[in-house]
This record gives C-alpha cells, sequence and structure tokens, in this order.
C-alpha cells in the first residue's frame, strides 16, 4: 500500500511527500479507515477540465476530481486516484489569502476524505467536510497531536 505522487501535463512538486504520506495514513486512521494504494496526479487546468467533461458532465473547472476505488465495508481500505489542478489551487489560495502550498494540503486532504466517504454535494456535508479538512490541517500543522 503505497501513496504515489505523477504529474500531467504540469511540473508541480509536492514538498515533503514522505510526510505528506504518513499524515495521510494517519487521516485515514483517523477516518477508521487503512491507506491502500492511493495516486495523487497533478495536471493542469485544462487537463481537469477535460476529465470533468468526459467522466462527470461538468463543463467547468475544478481544483480536484477523486476516483475512488475503496472497500470501506470489506477490508476498510481506501484507495483511488486522485486529480488535482495546480493552476485552479493557485488562482484558490489568492483568493482565499492562503499560501499555494497551505490550500494544496487542504485539497490534497480533501481527496482522501472523498476515498473515506465523506461527501460534500450538501450544504450539510460540505461543511462537514470543511471542519474536517480544518482538522486534519491542524494535525499537519501540529504533528504530536495527530491521532
Amino acid at each position: 500500500m503505497a501513496v504515489k505522487y505523477y504529474t500531467d501535463d504540469c511540473t508541480y512538486l509536492l514538498p515533503q511527500k514522505r510526510l505528506t504520506a504518513a499524515w495521510l495514513r494517519d487521516v485515514a486512521l483517523s477516518e477508521g479507515y487503512t491507506l491502500g494504494d492511493v495516486n495523487y496526479i497533478f495536471c493542469s487546468a485544462q487537463r481537469l477540465l477535460e476529465m470533468n467533461r468526459q467522466y462527470l458532465g461538468h463543463d467547468y473547472f475544478t481544483d480536484v476530481i477523486t476516483f475512488d476505488y475503496s472497500d470501506r465495508k470489506g477490508t476498510g481500505i481506501v484507495s483511488g486516484d486522485i486529480f488535482i489542478d495546480v493552476e485552479t489551487v493557485a488562482d484558490n489560495a489568492r483568493q482565499y489569502g492562503v499560501t499555494a502550498l497551505q490550500e494544496m494540503r487542504r485539497v490534497v486532504v480533501h481527496g482522501v476524505l472523498h476515498l473515506c466517504g465523506q461527501g460534500d454535494k450538501t450544504p450539510r456535508t460540505n461543511a462537514q467536510m470543511h471542519r474536517k479538512e480544518d482538522k486534519y490541517l491542524e494535525f499537519w500543522e501540529q504533528p504530536a497531536e495527530r491521532p
């Protein structure tokens, strides 16, 4: 079981990959799951727009699309492919007044939370998602407090 990082139509390099993978394993455990094979694919806005159109029927830019291959009810192992549009993440960081890396970490954990079954399509589930993102981002900032 591993977290792997790739690029598609961009040159983004996520810093602290090993530490990030350990953090994501902690997040999954805290949510009651084991982290399986998770692939992060960092890509351009155009590439993710094409995927959004092709696979989801949405004609708009988004920061992340998660393809979930998890077995949450059987083995409790969460796995999947998480595509992240690095351009939209950078734009959102400027809009929210945070660094691009802070916003990237939010999107990275967002993808794992989706794999753990957390939705975000209704106002209630979206609020839950944001609370969990904030909680796990605090764990990143203060590793001693990780679960």
